[in-house]
């Protein structure tokens, strides 16, 4: 039998994890944990070191080893920088966001903290999906879900599956926030991008595609969408930078799934 050979975890490594019969591609790194997305745009977690195969050969994922550099006395979040020290062992508690950009967001501006208690971030590809996610994910002390939805304002589907959710199996070790705003990046201050505020979009039209062109901005494609986020996301240095409904939602769920670190965890 091959011996299993170290290999830092980089970003588009496909590697194969036979246990379950997965194959994806390294799509990103957190707290110890790696997510790999399969060909058909589904992703799953697992813990780095042994076994995943690489081309055919065992190998053991590592952390990409990072250079040294000055560290700040304050993450992008406000919080002050903890001491450095070693990686923590992601707790078994979650935060699920709706979709790639809020959880691209979410690491920028909190990355840090939710890494020093050991938090992992995962998305829902849509809130249609909460429920499913929920009773897979079986909520229970030591084991709680926090979940950030767009939209989120009384009347509203989300406001609905909301409230299905919380009421059902679990529900008291799940706790759902949100924010008033169709999409996420109306959490972004429009003065980062030089606007007095965010366009108002047609309900018939999708908030993104609607929002390019009203700014002027390419949306023909999911390329250009693509595009257009890198740049707003480019203009989030720090919380200041966000408004307040989503600080206060994202801080909410941040304690909900660390208060019970003296317990089952």
């Amino acid at each position: 039998m091959k011996k299993s050979v170290p290999v830092p975890a980089r970003p588009g490594m496909v590697v194969e994890v036979p246990a379950v019969d997965f194959v994806g591609a390294v799509v990103r790194l957190e707290m110890g944990i790696v997510v790999l997305e399969d060909r058909n745009g589904r992703r799953r977690s697992f813990p780095l070191g042994g076994g995943f195969l690489l081309e055919g050969r065992p190998v053991v994922l590592e952390a990409p080893a990072r250079a040294a550099a000055p560290r700040a006395t304050h993450t992008a979040s406000g919080s002050r920088a903890a001491p450095a020290t070693r990686a923590v062992v992601a707790r078994a508690s979650r935060i699920y966001v709706e979709g790639r950009h809020d959880a691209e967001l979410v690491e920028k501006v909190w990355g840090d903290d939710l890494r020093y208690v050991g938090v992992v971030v995962e998305y829902l590809e849509g809130v249609d999906r909460l429920a499913d996610i929920v009773a897979e994910f079986r909520p229970r002390p030591g084991h709680r879900l926090g979940v950030l939805v767009d939209h989120l304002v009384p009347g509203s589907k989300e406001s609905r599956i909301a409230a299905a959710v919380s009421a059902g199996p679990g529900g008291g070790d799940v706790l759902i926030t949100g924010h008033r705003f169709v999409d996420i990046w109306q959490a972004v201050k429009p003065d980062r991008l030089g606007l007095r505020r965010w366009p108002d979009i047609p309900r018939d039209t999708e908030w993104k595609v609607g929002a390019c062109r009203a700014l002027g901005w390419p949306a023909d494609d999911q390329a250009d969408i693509a595009r257009a986020w890198r740049r707003i996301l480019g203009r989030v240095e720090n919380w200041n930078h966000l408004e307040r409904d989503l600080l206060t939602a994202v801080e909410r769920l941040i304690d909900f799934v660390t208060e019970d670190v003296s317990g089952s965890e």
